[in-house]
């Protein structure tokens, strides 16, 4: 943990003033307590979580149960540790109660069970991020700390009251915030949480239900409000946890999820999934980029995702002629009637693949039902019934295990078998969606290859089944003899010894978590709540995809249509009603705290040019740096001094390939830089980018990259 040295405040000589003890004193006696509490919390968290790892035994149920906790405990004592005094953002004081309350990262209470910081995520906290001058929330001021290697190095005070002057420094509502914007870019997306504004905080503290869409352009804050809305809904809304599904975090491209990949751990949450749409299905990591733009708009809808439907159909035909099995005592006959029966045995919505072991049971229970020699015991008839080759070999033929990328492979390599399960695609297009590799995916198959996975199922999951059951049955064998050899051990016949008597007592001795059993997909779902940064960007198939995994459609929506690189003619509403989203709600930001005025005053145009309704955010701040133009000859020298300039902050080249990227110096396509922020940024060849509305939107996004200088440099 991390200790102030005499003091929690380490203000440069400059702010002498602000550390006046008729300014601070409060604070420091505070900070003292919650030292204490954090020593008292941390050895506490620790004694619990070494009693944790020391307890063995137990059931599957126990064990699990176990673990979950130990990971809560372990959760716990990573934020702490890791923050120290600087859990703390700042302080608000009401209007009719003076005594400060201290807003935290995390809940900390004392020894005592006093309450000395609050979780920014309780209502409580609200009026620290929403109060603003016309709706102060009843606060009479409020106070933002700076913190620096775990020390305050600055804060600000704001008051809300005509007589609230009186023991605050800094009052300037915007100086926290302002200064913040100002501080050096790291490949980490920087901590904002102690400045969030009142516009994004409504937006955090928005409800779950339906789609509430974030639209917002470039430096608005979308990716800071939907990570800390994230946050803030695991811990606000109980339907929301990890054990009811918990939320899953989309990203547009990697890059971009080790850039936000702290953010959700400093806001004390380690459970969040993260992922691309790539990364939804196993083909994603080599699937490549679509070269026929005909090919990408017909696999962009939803219809062919609807054709696998049918594609799956095609293999799920009972016979129509009867069957005869052959069993070790007679010869059985199984009638269409009988085929039919079974294939409706599954349950809706069993997969493919997985329903075939139901059918083949269902079967095995009509042939056995049917058998007419009373004195063959029936595990006898199902073990013969099993080895029956014209039994599985009919079965296989009328309800074949299927590969999902075999299926989709077939619907580009066999023209009929396309027209049958899409009938309203024309000769031409059935043309164009054939290729001489069935296999050589691409991002736009993405999406059918996720349908085929969820109508299909594993493959193999019958004979993982089977094992899971054969070790079950043993298992229980085991017991019983066990049980068996205690019972006969057991002279007197009473006592605990003859409760294992009972079946049910017997059953709960055998541990079925600790059996074979496949690992699950930890992206297939079903999530309670679905976060998609860079939205804008989705085609209704890729919707078609997330929406499978929330079936409460429970969303939040991070995009700007200004920013989509194949345009976006439609509304928000529109475009996800569409896509099969049914409550819509819209939530825009306006203001750009990130872009300098210099740099939007040149974006703008650029976007305005094929975009004219775009939605251009306004800038609030001017750093007095213009844009500058120059030969692509100087990108060397223009990097190398202003490295030597620049001891800290980051910077991105974009439109260069040939340069290699380096901790502080990124090469970059103007696509893999969405979503991410710099402290310099030069584009080389920006009209090489492209034409038409792509090659605008290519330009703006990387433009609007910076939060201080811009530099152009064209090629002679």
């Amino acid at each position: 943990m991390k200790h102030p040295a005499t003091s929690a405040f380490d203000l440069p000589d400059h702010l002498a003033a602000k550390a006046s003890p008729t300014l601070v004193a409060d604070d420091e006696q505070h900070f003292t307590a919650i030292a204490h509490s954090l020593e008292h919390t941390i050895s506490d968290l620790t004694d619990r979580l070494h009693a944790e790892h020391a307890t063995t035994g137990g059931t599957g149920r126990e064990v699990l149960e176990r673990d979950m906790e130990a990971h809560r405990l372990a959760a716990r004592l990573r934020a702490l540790r890791r923050f120290g005094l600087d859990l703390c953002l700042g302080r608000i004081v009401s209007t009719d109660h003076p005594e400060p309350v201290y807003i935290g990262r995390l809940g900390l209470t004392d020894p005592q069970g006093r309450r000395l910081l609050i979780d920014w995520r309780s209502p409580a906290a609200e009026p620290f991020f929403a109060a603003t001058h016309a709706n102060p929330m009843g606060l009479a001021s409020r106070r933002r700390y700076r913190w620096t290697r775990g020390r305050i190095s600055d804060y600000w005070d704001e008051v809300f009251t005509a007589d609230g002057f009186e023991g605050h420094a800094a009052l300037d509502d915007q100086s926290a915030f302002i200064a913040s914007l100002g501080a050096n870019r790291t490949s980490r997306m920087r901590d904002v949480l102690g400045t969030i504004q009142a516009d994004q905080d409504a937006v955090i503290r928005a409800g779950s239900r339906g789609a509430l869409v974030v639209d917002g352009g470039p430096g608005t804050g979308k990716t800071v409000v939907a990570l800390h809305r994230t946050a803030h809904l695991l811990y606000s809304d109980p339907r929301l946890g990890h054990r009811r599904g918990g939320v899953l975090f989309v990203g547009p491209h990697h890059p971009y999820l080790a850039y936000v990949s702290d953010v959700l751990p400093s806001l004390g949450e380690e459970g969040v999934q993260t992922c691309t749409l790539r990364d939804l299905v196993p083909e994603g990591a080599t699937a490549t980029t679509e070269t026929d733009p005909d090919v990408t708009l017909l696999k962009s809808s939803a219809n062919l995702v609807k054709a696998i439907e049918a594609a799956v159909r095609f293999y799920e035909q009972p016979p129509t002629e009867a069957t005869t099995v052959t069993t070790d005592w007679s010869d059985i006959q199984l009638d269409p009637h009988d085929w039919a029966e079974a294939f409706e045995a599954p349950e809706p919505g069993t997969p493919h693949n997985e329903a075939r072991g139901q059918i083949l049971e269902e079967l095995i229970t009509i042939l056995t039902d049917k058998h007419d020699d009373d004195e063959v015991p029936p595990d006898l008839i199902r073990a013969s019934l099993l080895r029956d080759t014209e039994l599985t070999g009919a079965l296989n033929r009328a309800w074949p295990l299927i590969e999902p990328a075999d299926l989709v492979g077939d619907l580009w390599t066999v023209p009929a078998y396309l027209r049958k399960c899409a009938p309203w695609l024309s000769i031409d297009d059935i043309r164009k969606l054939q290729r001489d590799n069935p296999h050589a995916w691409t991002v736009s198959d993405l999406p059918i290859l996720d349908a085929a996975r969820q109508r299909l199922g594993d493959p193999r999951a019958t004979r993982r089944r089977h094992r899971h059951d054969s070790a079950l049955a043993a298992q229980r064998e085991h017991m019983d003899s066990v049980v068996d050899n205690l019972l006969h051990a057991d002279d007197d016949g009473e006592g605990l010894v003859t409760m294992l008597i009972g079946q049910d007592m017997r059953d709960s001795l055998v541990d079925e978590a600790a059996l074979p059993d496949a690992a699950p997909d930890p992206l297939t779902g079903p999530f309670a709540h679905i976060v998609v940064d860079e939205a804008q960007e989705l085609t209704d198939a890729e919707w078609h995809m997330l929406l499978q995994r929330c079936p409460s459609r429970s969303f939040t929506i991070v995009g700007d249509r200004a920013q989509a690189r194949h345009g976006f003619t439609e509304s928000w509403q529109e475009r996800l009603a569409r896509a099969g989203f049914d409550r819509i709600n819209l939530a825009p930001l306006n203001i750009n705290y990130r872009t300098p005025q210099e740099v939007m005053a040149e974006a703008e145009p650029a976007i305005r040019a094929a975009l004219p309704d775009a939605n251009v955010p306004t800038s609030i701040r001017s750093n007095g740096v213009p844009v500058t133009h120059g030969p692509a000859s100087d990108l060397e020298p223009l990097l190398d001094t202003w490295l030597a300039a620049n001891p800290d902050g980051t910077a991105c080249v974009i439109g260069a390939p040939s340069l290699r990227s380096t901790p502080r110096v990124r090469s970059l396509t103007p696509a893999l830089a969405k979503g991410l922020e710099f402290d310099l940024v030069v584009l080389v060849d920006p009209q090489a980018f492209g034409d038409g509305t792509e090659g605008a939107v290519d330009r703006y996004v990387a433009m609007t990259r910076t939060t201080r200088r811009l530099v152009i440099l064209t090629s002679p």
